[in-house]
């Protein structure tokens, strides 16, 4: 009973630090979001051919290599490219923050490009499909650029180290305690629409 009671405050610590750290963070937040929508917006006004055909390539070469997958395979597979996808970003925001501003930037074009063909193919319905992970997978997504964009920043702090120590904690602790799950719980979703909905 003692060691649940640890575990419980151990837990309850580390969710209330994270919040706290989203709190700190929320300026960043709302420019990755701005970023992530002005991305979708220039993809509708320019959309250049040789970026066209990348990204048909990009999408043929992930359904070529998850054909034939399995449910579980399908979980597993987004599941691993969001957590490294979403970590890397996360962690090479050290480098002034310009990862996550680019990679919000790239995300928000594709997004963007890639709705607008769908809802073209087959209807604006089709983004309720996107719904039931994106609530999930977005939330966590903008968590991660925006924490990463905050860490590169330490370079203009009065004490560098000190505060590259704080926000890397920071960062660390929210991409384990809220990142992770919601990306968890967004892969199973996912997969398991695209294995039933084909």
């Amino acid at each position: 009973m003692k060691k649940k009671k640890r575990d419980d405050g151990f837990f309850r610590k580390h969710y209330s630090l994270s919040w706290s750290y989203i709190k700190e963070c929320s300026t960043y937040i709302l420019i990755i979001i701005f970023l992530l929508f002005f991305g979708a917006f220039v993809s509708f006004i320019w959309q250049p051919p040789e970026f066209v055909e990348a990204v048909k390539k990009f999408i043929e070469s992930i359904l070529n290599e998850t054909a034939g997958f399995g449910v579980f395979d399908m979980i597993i597979y987004i599941l691993n490219n969001n957590l490294k996808n979403s970590f890397f970003a996360m962690f090479f925001g050290i480098i002034f923050g310009i990862v996550p501003v680019f990679t919000a930037l790239t995300n928000g074009y594709v997004l963007g490009f890639v709705a607008e063909k769908s809802v073209l193919a087959a209807g604006p319905l089709v983004l309720l499909r996107l719904f039931p992970h994106g609530i999930f997978e977005f939330p966590a997504i903008i968590l991660s650029l925006a924490v990463g964009m905050k860490l590169g920043l330490f370079w203009f702090s009065s004490e560098k180290k000190k505060e590259f120590v704080r926000r890397l904690e920071g960062s660390l602790r929210i991409f384990l305690f809220v990142v992770m799950p919601l990306l968890i719980i967004a892969a199973i979703i996912e997969g398991t629409l695209i294995f039933v909905l084909g």
